[in-house]
C-alpha cells in the first residue's frame, strides 16, 4: 500500500521551497502519494515589496496549495521545513502549527514519521537549533522523528553532513545538487517508513 506524504513548508526567497520539491520528488519516486503544501504568508504586503526576492518568490509560488490541518490527517508521514528566524521557526510556519491542536488532541498525528529541513543565510546561522525546534513539534504530536542521520554516509556527507536534518545556506546561492540528492533520498526514506508504520498504527 503506497504511503501518503505531506511536505509542508514556508519559504521566503526559495531555498526551502526547492528543498521541499526535492523531498516530494523522492517520496513520489518511492511510490508515495505526495502533497506539496506551503503555509500562508502572514507578513504584510509592504514587507514583501521591500525585498524583491521575497516578493518574486511569493508571486512565483502562488499556485502551490496552502496547507490545512486536514492535510496532516490525510498523511501517513510529514516533512516540515522552514527558514531559520533567529535560530528558530519562521512565524508563518508557527502560525500553521498553532492550528493543529484539534487534530493532535484527536490522535491524528501520533505514530507518523516526521522529518525536518531548513535554510539559513549563513553556514552557522542556526541550522541545528531550528531543526531541533521543529522536532519539538514532533515530540508533542507523538510523531516519530526521522533525522537524516548517516544512514547513507556518502549522500549526507556530500550534502554538508548534517545528521539532524536537511539544511542549506541561502547566502551561498541555490541548494546544491548534493543537497537536493540528499533531499530526494530522505523523501524516499520517509515514504518507505510511513508505509511500514501505517499498518501498525491502524492495528493499534
Amino acid at each position: 500500500m503506497p504511503s501518503r506524504i505531506a511536505v509542508v513548508y514556508y519559504s521566503a526567497t526559495g531555498n526551502v521551497h526547492t528543498t521541499a520539491e526535492a523531498i516530494a520528488d523522492g517520496a513520489a519516486a518511492a511510490g508515495a502519494q505526495v502533497r506539496l503544501l506551503r503555509t500562508a504568508e502572514t507578513a504584510p504586503a509592504h514587507a514583501l515589496d521591500r525585498n524583491a526576492a521575497w516578493r518574486a518568490h511569493a508571486d512565483a509560488t502562488a499556485d502551490v496549495p496552502i496547507a490545512t490541518p486536514d492535510d496532516l490527517v490525510w498523511a501517513d508521514g510529514f516533512a516540515v521545513g522552514t527558514p531559520t528566524r533567529y535560530g528558530n521557526i519562521a512565524a508563518q510556519l508557527k502560525s500553521y502549527i498553532d492550528t493543529t491542536g484539534g487534530i493532535w488532541e484527536a490522535g491524528h498525528l501520533a505514530g507518523k514519521p516526521f522529518t525536518a529541513f531548513t535554510s539559513t543565510s549563513e553556514r552557522h546561522g542556526g541550522q541545528e537549533s531550528t531543526l531541533l525546534a521543529l522536532y519539538n513539534i514532533a515530540y508533542h504530536w507523538g510523531s516519530i522523528i526521522v533525522p537524516t542521520g548517516y544512514v547513507d554516509y556518502d549522500i549526507i556527507h556530500a550534502a554538508g553532513g548534517n545528521p539532524y536534518g536537511l539544511s542549506s545556506v541561502s547566502g551561498e546561492g541555490e541548494p546544491s545538487k548534493e543537497l537536493l540528492n540528499a533531499a530526494r533520498f530522505q523523501g524516499g526514506r520517509l515514504a518507505h517508513l510511513a508505509a511500514a508504520l501505517a499498518p501498525l498504527r491502524t492495528a493499534a
